[in-house]
C-alpha cells in the first residue's frame, strides 16, 4: 500500500503564506512551528469533478481545532478558499485530486515553545497533488500495542499536525506486513486505524467506535448520514477486537481512501456470514454523494 511517486506532480504550485511557488521552492522557515513542535492544524480534501467535496465540514473543523490551540489571526474561510482556489486553478485541477491544507501557527523570533513567540500569523499551505484514493480495493490489519490518545492527554477532536502516536502503530504495521494498525483506546476498545477510521457490520447493523479517542472523520460522519437516510441501522458503541473478528464486513473511512474493505484483522479472515454486501450499498450511496455534492471551483 505504499503510495508511488507522481510524475505528474513534479511541477504543481503549492501556496505558502500568500503566494504560490513551484514544488522545489516550496519551503517553510526552520522557526516555522510546524518544524518546531508539529504546532499546526491540518485538513484532507478531495476533488471531483470540478468540485470540492465537503468543503465547508473540513474548513469548520480546521477553524476549530486553530481555535482550540489558540492560534491568533487565524485566516478566514473565503480567504483560505481563495488559496485553494488558486492553487487549483494553477494546477489545472478540476478532477482527480487531493489537497493537503495545513495551518501552522506561524514562525517564531527565536526556538522555543512558548506560543508567544509565535508574532508573525499563522502559515497557510494549500498542497494539491493529483492523487486518487490511496488503498487497494481490500487490505489488512493488525492490532497495534499502541493506545490511541485518549482526552486526557491529546483530544483527538483537534485535528493537529502532532501524528506521532499514528506513526508507530503504522511502523508496526509495515514491520508484520499488514496494511495498519489497528488502535484500541486506553480500555482495550477499538478507536481506529492509524489513519482512518473503521465500521464493522454485524447481522445487518453497522457499528462504528465512539468518536471519544479517535478523530470524528467527515467521511465517518458521512457513513453514519448515508445509513440513517436509507433506514439501514447504525450506531456508535465501544466494540471489542473480538466483534470485529467475527463481523460479517469491515471497513475503513477516510478522505484518503474513501470506503476501503478490510479482509482480515490479526490473520483471522473476515468471513461474511450475511446475505449480499451491506458494505457495497452503502458505498454505493457514498459514490453517489461525491458525484452531487461539493462546492464548485469558479474556474
Amino acid at each position: 500500500m505504499l503510495q508511488q511517486f507522481n510524475p505528474k506532480n513534479e511541477n504543481i504550485q503549492v501556496f505558502i503564506k500568500d503566494k504560490l511557488v513551484p514544488r522545489k521552492e516550496a519551503k517553510v522557515s526552520v522557526f516555522d512551528s510546524v518544524v518546531q513542535g508539529g504546532d499546526a492544524v491540518w485538513e484532507g480534501l478531495r476533488v471531483y469533478n470540478g468540485k470540492i467535496f465537503c468543503l465547508d465540514k473540513h474548513l469548520e473543523r480546521l477553524q476549530n481545532s486553530a481555535h482550540a490551540l489558540a492560534f491568533t489571526d487565524i485566516p478566514d474561510n473565503e480567504t483560505i478558499k481563495d488559496a485553494i482556489f488558486q492553487t487549483l486553478k494553477a494546477n489545472g485541477m478540476k478532477d482527480g485530486a487531493h489537497i493537503r491544507l495545513t495551518l501552522t501557527r506561524g514562525e517564531k523570533i527565536t526556538s522555543g515553545m512558548d506560543p508567544r513567540l509565535n508574532q508573525s500569523g499563522p502559515t497557510l499551505i494549500v498542497l494539491a497533488e493529483w492523487k486518487p484514493p490511496v488503498y487497494p480495493p481490500s487490505i489488512t490489519l493488525i492490532t497495534s500495542s499502541v493506545r490511541r490518545n485518549s482526552p486526557m492527554s491529546l483530544d483527538s477532536k483537534i485535528h493537529h499536525n502532532n501524528l506521532l502516536n499514528n506513526i508507530l502503530a503504522k511502523i508496526e504495521a509495515n514491520h508484520a506486513g499488514a496494511d495498519a494498525g489497528l488502535m484500541l483506546d486506553k480500555d482495550g476498545f477499538v478507536s481506529e486505524a492509524n489513519g482512518v477510521n473503521v465500521f464493522c457490520i454485524r447481522k445487518g447493523k453497522v457499528y462504528t467506535p465512539y468518536a471519544s479517542s479517535c478523530l470524528p472523520g467527515i467521511t465517518r460522519s458521512l457513513v453514519l448520514e448515508i445509513c440513517e437516510s436509507h433506514t439501514i441501522p447504525v450506531t456508535e458503541a465501544n466494540l471489542s477486537l473480538t466483534e470485529f473478528y467475527t463481523a460479517d464486513e469491515v471497513f475503513t473511512t477516510g478522505t484518503m481512501g474513501e470506503l476501503t474493505r478490510v479482509e482480515a484483522i490479526d490473520g483471522r479472515p473476515i468471513i461474511n456470514k450475511g446475505k449480499g454486501s451491506l458494505l457495497e450499498v452503502i458505498n454505493k450511496h457514498f459514490k453517489q454523494l461525491t458525484k452531487e455534492e461539493g462546492v464548485v471551483l469558479p474556474f
